[in-house]
């Protein structure tokens, strides 16, 4: 019977079984091996958390501790390595005491001497593309004994909490991670719930249980092996194959739509539904001079159809998204819309027309082939479609794979090009702050004070998140006013999955990270 059930959870998952008397929700652990292979079209861009802001946290979850987490249903950090609290009123002294008898799977202890090293090397090595940017709040990281931590920060933040919770402030051995530079061996060492036994760059990774683990992850399975996947077709083609038991990040939206039906290829299938805030959009480097011009940037995005775009391409898996902080976060607003309307090619004309640009734009939009799944290529060529379309523009599409798609951006080489963000925290201040100020997240400089220096500041101030909406309604305003970066949609994660796995609708942690441990085989019916 086909049904749907709801769930009321971080990510208000819902679960959707494709078999007659079958539910993602009962069962319990199979007798014998209970060893999980999943699939992504996500592989790591590195294995060292120093250098990594990006999807390779799904890596890092299950094989690190923090010293704070996001167990299932959690929207604030909870105790993971250490427990944690403010000791002043002004928000500016982090104090952490770390459990008992934390070691990493090598036997090493794991000391508040690991954490200020783990913490230290971030800055210090200062990766481009990697999470400094996360510490800009940090003053020093101070340590008394062998397990108490002291965070001081050079301003109030109450959102240092959730950055400690991010995977990017994984604990690393001082042994086998150096101070100063990247470790290059294509290991891990950590002290989360999985010890990785092998790794094969972009084909897969095995991993089995930390023996000496002490968290609170509740492992339900003996290991997990992941399969990485260049297309999604391959990926659910493996599904369905039973040569893998879960599929995670990569499925377009007709296989979304597809595994849905009920028809005999789809039998012994499930698929668990997220509607997680993960979202798109275009970034503008104003150094361009095809883009420099802020009257192009409003032409676009007075054209383009946001609608149109989810329907052909995306197919009800995803919904328009008019702002950075998309729905479900304390600040969504709909600023673009408010601005703009709906796509008019008249107005956008009139734009270009006042600023004396009365020739048709050249441009060139970049996307990355491997990165958001197969439905970026269609995406990138609707767009165009609507900006030739207009008569306004000539746009001429190129892609590269990832790892180059991201040093071409980080060296300031792509006038326009895509982005998708999955949320390092559930807060507003995390769909802003990785995106302004000198140096960001996209390598592309984008300075407004009045964000840097007085919004993010005052907002920060606040314990009691949901009362900053005020500051982040205006500065996406001043996002609308610049238009460096056109949000585009805001979309759904799904898991699928053999009818024989329970466990996926608890595997999504609010940071839209998968906690591997949360899948296992199930025996009753």
């Amino acid at each position: 019977m086909f049904n749907r059930t709801s769930l009321q959870a971080a990510a208000a998952l819902a679960s959707i079984s494709l078999l007659a008397g079958c539910s993602l929700f009962s069962g319990d652990e199979a007798d014998g091996e209970n060893r999980i292979i999943v699939g992504t079209t996500s592989s790591p861009t590195t294995l060292d958390p120093a250098a990594a802001w990006d999807n390779s946290w799904e890596m890092y979850r299950n094989v690190f501790q923090t010293l704070l987490s996001f167990p299932t249903g959690s929207t604030t950090p909870q105790p993971d390595a250490a427990d944690c609290k403010f000791t002043d009123a002004s928000s500016k002294v982090f104090q952490c005491e770390l459990h008992d008898d934390l070691q990493f799977s090598d036997g090493t202890k794991l000391d508040a001497a690991a954490v200020k090293h783990s913490i230290e090397r971030i800055r210090t090595i200062n990766a481009k593309g990697g999470p400094n940017g996360l510490l800009g709040s940090l003053d020093r990281v101070d340590t008394n004994g062998a397990s108490t931590i002291t965070f001081r920060l050079k301003e109030p933040d109450a959102t240092f909490p959730f950055i400690l919770a991010t995977p990017a402030m994984s604990i690393v051995d001082p042994a086998k991670y150096p101070a100063d530079k990247l470790r290059e061996d294509g290991k891990l060492t950590g002290s989360g719930p999985y010890v990785l036994d092998a790794y094969e760059e972009g084909t897969k990774a095995e991993l089995s249980k930390n023996a000496t683990y002490k968290g609170f992850a509740d492992r339900k399975n003996d290991g997990v092996t992941i399969r990485y996947f260049k297309e999604s077709e391959a990926m659910v083609d493996a599904l369905k194959k039973k040569e893998i038991d879960a599929t995670y990040r990569g499925l377009t939206a007709e296989e979304v739509v597809d595994l849905r039906e009920r028809k005999p290829a789809n039998e012994g299938l499930q698929l668990v539904e997220s509607t997680g805030a993960d979202i798109r959009y275009l970034v503008f480097n104003a150094k361009d001079p095809s883009v420099s011009k802020l009257a192009v940037r409003q032409a676009i995005a007075q054209i383009v159809d946001r609608d149109a775009l989810v329907a052909k391409v995306y197919q009800g898996t995803a919904e328009p998204l008019y702002s950075m902080v998309p729905k479900g976060i304390a600040g969504h607003t709909t600023g673009f819309f408010d601005r703009y309307g709906e796509p008019d090619t008249a107005k956008a004309k009139k734009i270009l027309r006042e600023a004396g640009i009365d020739k048709p734009v050249p441009l060139t939009f970049w996307f990355t082939t491997d990165r958001y799944g197969s439905s970026t290529a269609p995406e990138f060529a609707e767009l165009k479609r609507q900006l030739d379309g207009s008569g306004l523009f000539e746009v001429t599409l190129q892609s590269k794979p990832w790892k180059d798609f991201q040093a071409g951006y980080q060296k300031g080489d792509y006038p326009v090009f895509g982005r998708g963000w999955f949320p390092d925290f559930p807060d507003p201040d995390n769909f802003i702050a990785p995106f302004v100020g000198k140096e960001n997240v996209l390598s592309t400089p984008y300075v407004r004070p009045e964000i840097t220096e007085q919004l993010l500041p005052l907002s920060r101030r606040e314990s009691d998140r949901g009362a900053v909406s005020q500051q982040f309604e205006r500065a996406q305003e001043l996002l609308v006013d610049d238009v460096r970066l056109l949000p585009l949609w805001q979309g759904k994660l799904y898991v699928a999955a053999s009818e024989e796995i329970a466990g996926g609708e608890r595997a999504l942690d609010p940071q839209t990270v998968m906690q591997m441990w949360e899948l296992h085989r199930k025996t009753s019916w």
